[in-house]
This record gives C-alpha cells, sequence and structure tokens, in this order.
C-alpha cells in the first residue's frame, strides 16, 4: 500500500522530508502498466499536443502502482506550489535497499569518513546513481514527454541493455523540475492553436520570477525548485551523474552533446571532465548508429560558471543535452539555407569531425526530437550500468582529491565585517551547498579546504580570470555561453583572505561545524553609515524588528541609529515581453519586505501616477521594447505594442510632481531618448572586439555624497552585463576607475569606459531619474549593490 506522510513547512534552506506519494508493490490486479496513450488520450509526440502537469504526476502514481521497478515520490513544490516529483527506478531488490545505497553514496563522497579499504568493498555493493532533470526551460517541452515515455519502456520492455541498466544502475528522473512553466506554455499552445500565434512562446515568465534565469540559480539558491532538488536529490543522493536535459534553436545541430568547449571551470576535477568527455562520445556515437544525423560534440557550449553547473563541484559529472527546437509542439520546416552558420565550434551546414553526419534539413517535429532523447537516455544509463564500478572508484578518487587540496590551505572570514547580514547570508549560501567551516579562537569564519567540496568553495569565493578568447588573432571575442563571474565575496561586499596555513587557534573543539538558521533576509534603513543592513544583524543584537500600522519599516531601539523609514510606494513596469529581470526584481522587493504593484503599458498610459506611487522601476530592457513592445501582429493584440508617446508623458508628469524613475541597465537608455536625461553612452555602436563584457565584476568609486550611496564604501564592484557607461552633465554618482576595472570576469577594451559614470542620479523637475548602469538586483547575488537600489527607492 501506499505510504503517505505529512508535509512540513520548513524556512528557505531548512531540511525537509521527502513526501511519499506512492511507494509500493505492486498487487497481482495491477499487474498491466497502463500506456501512456492510454491515459493521455494520445500516443507520446503526436504533432500539436502537449501534457498537463497534473496529469504527468497522475501517470506516474498509476506506474508506480502497477510495476516494483519504479518509485514515486513528491519531494518539493514550486512558486506556486505545484508538486515536484521524483521517480526512481531500478530492480525490486534494489528499491527495497535504497537507504543501504544512500549510505554507500554518502560514504564515498567523503573519503575522510572512509578508509580506501572500506572503499573497496563499496566498489562492489554500490550502484551508479544517475539524476535526469527534464523541462527546466519550460518552452523546450520534449523532455518530460520524453521521461514519460521511457519511464514506461524502461519498467516493461524487456531487453538485455535494460536489463542492465535497472541492475547496476538507481535512475533518478525528475520528470520536470519547471511544473509551473509546463503549464503555463501548454496553457499559451493550446490558446493559440490554430491561429497564426500557434508555437509562440508566452507573454509571460514561464517560471514566476526569473524564467530561464532558473538554471542560473544553482549556487545562489534563491527559488523554491533550486532549493528542494539540491536539499532532496543532489546533496542525500550524491548522484555520480546528472544529466540536465534541454533544447536549443532550430537551426543547428539536432543535438549537443560534450565534450564542452574551453575553457572549463579550473576547479573542476580532470577525472570529471574526462568523463563527460567519455559520456558524451559515447552518447555521441550511439546515435549516430541508429542513424540520427546531425549530432555535435564539442561545441557551442562551455564549462565555466558552477550556477549551471552544481554536481560537477560535488564530485559527479553534469551532461547537458540541447535537442533542435519545433515550434513547441508544432512542426518545423528548416532549409539547408536556414541552416545558422554562426555557431560556435561547427558549421551546421558542413561535415566536421565533431559534426561527422549533417543534418541536410526537412521537417522536423516533437516526434523526432523525443527519439533523439530517449535514444541519449538510453546510451548514458547503459554506459554508466556497464561502467558501474570504474564511475564508483573515479567518484571516490574525485573525493580523495578534494580533501588533500593545501594550496591555498583555506580561507577566512573575519567576524568584523562592514555587513554581518550579508556575511551571514554567504555563510549560509555556502554551507547549504555543504561547504563546512568552523571557527577560529577569535571567531572569525575559517574555511579548510581539506574537504570534499573545496574546490567548489575555492570557486565561489575567489576572482576569476576569464582567459582571453578571441575567434582569431586581433578578431572578435568568442562569446561565452554564460557569463564569465561568480566571486561571492565582492558580490556580498564580504572580505576574504586566502591562508596558506591553519589559522592559530583553532582547535578540536572549534571544529565543530557553525550551522546558522537563516531567516529570509529583510532589509531597513539606518541614518548613520551603516546605511541599509539585514534585519538578521538587528536581531543578532537583541533588537526587536517590526512593521508598524501603515506598514513602514520600524526599529525599536532608536538610540542605535536606526531610524523609521515611510514604506515607499513602488511600481514596477512589467511589459508584454517576458523579462527575467523584471521578475528577479520582483523576487528582491518581495524578499525583503517591499511591498509593489506590477505595472502594464495602460497603468502607466492612464496617467495620475503621482496619487498611487513615490518610485517606479524599469528593470532591465532595451529601450526599444518599453516603446515599442511586440509589433502588431506578432501577437494576440492585447500583448502587442509598448508605452508609446502617452505613456511617455505621463512619467514626465511623474516626475514632475516629484516622483522617482529607476532605470536598470539598457533600460536607461528610454529615459535619455525619452525623458530628457543628458547622457551619452560612449559604449553605443563599439563592436565586440573594441569592447567586451560579458558579465564581469568591475570597479567603480562611489560619490559619498550622495544619498544613493548611504551604507557602502567608497570603493565597489558592480556587475556589468551589456550595460552601458556615460559622459554626463547630470550627477553622476559611480564612476569606473580610470585603470584596472576588472574586479572578476572577463574585459577587453577598458580604456573605453574608464573613467565614466555607471550611475546618474538627474533631475526632473521636482523629481528625480536615477539611471543604473548596471543590474544592481543581479539575480538574487549583488547583496553589495542591494543597497544602492534600495536607496533610490526611499530617499
Amino acid at each position: 500500500m501506499a505510504i503517505i506522510a505529512v508535509m512540513q513547512i520548513r524556512k528557505p534552506f531548512a531540511c525537509t522530508s521527502i513526501i511519499w506519494l506512492a511507494s509500493l508493490a505492486p498487487t497481482a490486479a495491477a499487474a498491466i502498466v497502463p500506456s501512456p496513450e492510454s491515459h493521455f488520450g494520445h500516443p507520446i509526440g503526436v504533432d500539436r499536443k502537449l501534457l498537463d502537469w497534473d496529469k504527468v504526476v497522475s501517470y506516474f502514481q498509476l506506474l508506480a502502482k502497477s510495476s516494483d521497478r519504479i518509485r514515486v515520490n513528491r519531494y518539493g513544490a514550486t512558486a506556486e506550489n505545484r508538486p515536484l516529483i521524483l521517480a526512481t527506478i531500478a530492480e525490486p531488490e534494489t528499491l527495497r535497499k535504497l537507504d543501504r545505497y544512500r549510505e554507500i553514496q554518502r560514504r564515498l563522497a567523503d573519503p575522510r569518513r572512509t578508509s580506501p579499504s572500506e572503499a573497496e568493498a563499496l566498489f562492489k555493493d554500490g550502484k551508479n546513481v544517475v539524476l535526469i532533470t527534464c523541462s527546466i526551460h519550460a518552452t523546450e517541452v520534449a523532455s518530460t514527454h520524453s521521461a514519460v515515455e521511457f519511464a514506461y519502456r524502461l519498467i516493461t520492455e524487456k531487453n538485455p541493455r535494460f536489463d542492465a541498466i535497472l541492475h547496476n544502475t538507481i535512475f533518478l528522473l525528475v520528470p520536470s523540475i519547471n511544473p509551473d512553466g509546463v503549464d503555463i506554455v501548454t496553457r499559451w499552445y493550446r490558446r493559440t492553436l490554430g491561429t497564426k500565434w500557434e508555437g509562440t512562446s508566452p507573454p509571460e515568465l514561464y517560471q514566476k520570477y526569473v524564467g530561464h534565469d532558473n538554471n542560473r540559480d544553482w549556487y545562489i539558491f534563491s527559488q523554491p525548485e533550486t532549493r528542494a532538488t539540491i536539499r532532496e536529490l543532489h546533496n542525500v543522493w550524491h548522484p555520480e551523474i546528472v544529466y540536465d536535459v534541454h533544447q536549443q534553436g532550430v537551426g543547428g545541430s539536432r543535438i549537443f552533446i560534450p565534450p564542452w568547449l574551453d575553457p572549463i571551470e579550473p576547479n573542476i576535477d580532470p577525472i570529471i571532465a574526462q568523463e563527460m568527455n567519455m559520456m558524451g562520445t559515447s552518447m555521441a556515437s550511439d546515435l549516430t548508429a541508429a542513424g540520427k544525423t546531425g549530432v555535435a560534440i564539442h561545441a557551442a557550449y562551455d564549462f565555466w560558471t558552477p550556477s549551471r553547473h552544481y554536481q560537477a563541484f560535488h564530485g559527479g559529472l553534469r551532461i547537458l543535452t540541447e535537442s533542435a527546437s519545433a515550434r513547441l509542439a508544432s512542426p518545423i520546416t528548416i532549409k539547408p539555407d536556414d541552416l545558422d552558420t554562426t555557431a560556435l565550434g561547427y558549421n551546421p551546414r558542413e561535415r566536421s569531425w565533431n559534426y561527422l553526419e549533417p543534418w541536410k534539413g526537412g521537417t522536423w517535429h516533437l516526434r523526432d526530437i523525443i527519439d533523439y532523447q530517449e535514444m541519449a537516455f538510453e546510451s548514458l544509463l547503459y554506459n554508466a550500468a556497464i561502467h558501474r564500478e570504474d564511475m564508483l572508484r573515479a567518484f571516490y578518487k574525485v573525493g580523495q582529491h578534494q580533501v588533500a587540496r593545501n594550496a591555498p590551505w583555506g580561507a577566512v572570514i573575519s567576524k568584523n565585517q562592514r555587513d554581518p547580514g550579508a556575511t551571514r547570508k554567504l555563510m549560509s549560501t555556502l554551507e547549504f551547498g555543504q561547504v563546512e567551516f568552523v571557527l577560529d579562537a577569535d571567531g572569525n569564519y575559517v574555511i579548510p579546504f581539506q574537504q570534499p567540496y573545496s574546490g567548489y568553495a575555492k570557486a565561489l569565493l575567489e576572482r576569476q580570470q576569464y582567459p582571453m578568447d578571441l575567434l582569431y588573432p586581433g578578431g572578435p571575442p568568442k562569446r561565452p555561453y554564460d557569463v564569465t563571474a561568480h566571486t561571492l565575496p565582492l558580490l556580498f561586499g564580504v572580505d576574504v583572505k586566502f591562508v596558506d596555513q591553519a589559522p592559530k587557534g583553532l582547535t578540536e573543539e572549534s571544529r565543530m561545524l557553525m550551522r546558522f538558521k537563516f531567516r529570509p533576509a529583510q532589509m531597513y534603513k539606518g541614518s548613520d553609515t551603516d546605511g541599509w543592513m539585514a534585519a538578521n544583524d538587528a536581531w543578532s543584537k537583541g533588537q526587536p524588528v517590526w512593521r508598524n500600522n501603515a506598514g513602514d519599516f520600524a526599529l525599536t531601539n532608536q538610540g542605535s541609529g536606526w531610524r523609521e523609514v515611510r514604506r515607499p510606494r513602488i511600481g514596477v513596469y512589467k511589459s508584454f515581453n517576458a523579462n527575467m529581470d523584471e521578475g528577479w526584481t520582483r523576487w528582491l522587493l518581495e524578499e525583503f519586505g517591499f511591498g509593489f504593484s506590477s505595472l502594464r503599458n495602460a497603468d502607466i498610459q492612464a496617467g495620475a501616477l503621482r496619487t498611487k506611487f513615490d518610485t517606479i522601476v524599469f528593470a532591465d530592457e532595451p529601450s526599444r521594447v518599453i516603446e515599442n513592445g511586440h509589433a502588431a501582429g506578432s501577437m494576440p493584440p492585447e500583448f502587442t505594442g509598448g508605452l508609446g508617446e502617452k505613456g511617455a508623458e505621463a512619467l514626465r508628469e511623474f516626475t514632475a510632481a516629484a516622483g522617482t524613475l529607476v532605470f536598470l541597465n539598457r533600460a536607461s537608455a528610454y529615459a535619455i531618448d525619452h525623458l530628457g536625461v543628458k547622457a551619452k553612452n560612449v559604449l553605443a555602436n563599439v563592436a565586440p572586439k573594441d569592447f567586451y563584457c560579458p558579465g564581469s565584476l568591475l570597479n567603480v568609486r562611489l560619490d559619498m555624497n550622495s544619498p544613493l550611496t548611504r551604507g557602502l564604501p567608497a570603493d565597489i564592484a558592480i556587475w556589468d552585463e551589456g550595460s552601458p557607461a556615460w559622459e554626463t552633465t547630470e550627477t553622476s554618482v559611480a564612476k569606473f576607475v580610470d585603470k584596472n576595472l576588472l574586479a572578476s570576469g572577463w574585459l577587453l577594451g577598458e580604456n573605453r569606459i574608464a573613467g565614466k559614470t555607471a550611475l546618474i542620479d538627474a533631475k526632473s523637475g521636482s523629481g528625480r531619474i536615477i539611471l543604473f548602469g548596471m543590474r544592481p538586483q543581479y539575480r538574487a547575488q549583488s547583496y553589495l549593490t542591494f543597497k544602492l537600489f534600495f536607496n533610490a527607492l526611499t530617499n
């Protein structure tokens, strides 16, 4: 019979127990496993049919009731409270001993607790644990379908390859890490089916806050889906392999599989890199042998940022495939001349060593994507099965490499920090990623690098030096797949020092790990130099924090320098071009206790904004999108258009009546183009070969007389990604330093922006227009520059 457990409500970063939906042995009456077609009412992969998440969940529950090869459990909930489910598939005998195999994984993951002789026995007994995660990007619809069909095939078909998989692996299958998005995309697709908008992406983010950025959350852990997957799967099972299933555009290869392009993040263990090469080329070989063309390896995707590669910093392989997309579930016809010749590392129209059989064009269906993905599933799992013992040995060896690290010995984070709340958040974030830390005799935090995930800690604490990677000598830069910096101390404003030997006073007693129970941070305004600080810091000083009846921020002990600040009335512009930065902005405001209203085009065009709002925020988005939105005919009429002149006039009236407008990053161009801010972007029309900053941390100096800089040091690093730099006659609040601009990442052409302005505070009527040449709320990571943003909201 099924085991049902009561769901426990916990705060973020707290450990929660997995909730069982179905964990049972089938009865004799349930011997027939229902096919996907019998449940969904159509074969998997037919054109123009997408799935509802509740039907996916109920199908996996049916599989668990009818087969002893699968267990299904709910392991968490999404931002919109849909269930996250895990299917565990293996031989019945293996499933009966899951606790034993989890313990084997735990012991192999940490060589400090398991001697080499003890590990030998575990290599013989253990299983290769493989986690496959699907449809984190919800418009990449196929992999949830592939998960449904492949699970059915694996537990019902009898063949030697499947027998080996079931015997030698524990297969953890997540049909979607983003169930909210599954339903959002399905709902939109059905709405537009049969119209000229069939197959378009929805005019909203397909995850409540972050949309496509949800697979860039894997070291800051801001979203509930990320936290649940890390806490209940990665950190419990320690998989040898994590395979993340994606889709790419329509005009390239039919599927990408590792090996990856350079660069590979230098803290990735060479064993992991080599095994990813081995596994990827084996998968490519199997697809080619099955007659599948258009298979690319060593192309398009590098292996740099930990924001997408959690498991590779935790002893396991991170495999990615990117299959060519259709128009959601609608077929698309691609002519040979439509294939994209700008792809990195190969030409989809030509044969090369890493693209041996080009796809010649044709009609591409959802079914084609599923076929390629299921072959990749089978190949990966079969190779994991036949290399079971070798991979367990390598997994253990990676851990040995990590605990033997001694250069540097570790890192020390002083207890005396400008922002104790940000320091506490940094330590909590590292701890959630299983980084261990202790206290020295002076109460400083010490992170010894003789631990299983020292490479992960080192990667997040050190400054990145992305290699100068040009397409050819003197040519344009080779585009990184994502950003190039991930230095948490710079993002958080926390001082961290690397040390070559253990600090004095580090006793055995002090090696008991500190475990913070981190409260969701809320920040409050102070009149002294502390500026914005986390409420956690106030709590740590015994100062109760609350909001009064008007919702204003307040603190009981005025003698500490804190003062009451009236709750600002905030509007956040929300266009119909789904904007991840707008979603991150909403997340930040909610997380830190600010109330706000989302404003559509019509809300702004209606005018009288000053009667409702003190401050209106425009997240990072091109000026033309704010002005014009979707072109007429490209989407249903209610989702087209932008602010137009009527909206611009309403914003002018708002600042004339003492309102404040805040524009982030590229959105700042709208204020220059339409609202009269006197500034010139010196990077406009500059070619990438002359200036390039693809997501890096750059050094600026602040004007400490500005109210926007209250609570910050004079010299900070800001997040620069497609960002402007200005010459202006308005008030400059932040300027790039004159030399040595790069703090972390990659910067080409620093002379173009040296000494230029990165933050403008412009008067407009009786109000103000504040232009951020940065993303101060970048992906929930830039705690230091949150303060600049919050000051802009409340002054």
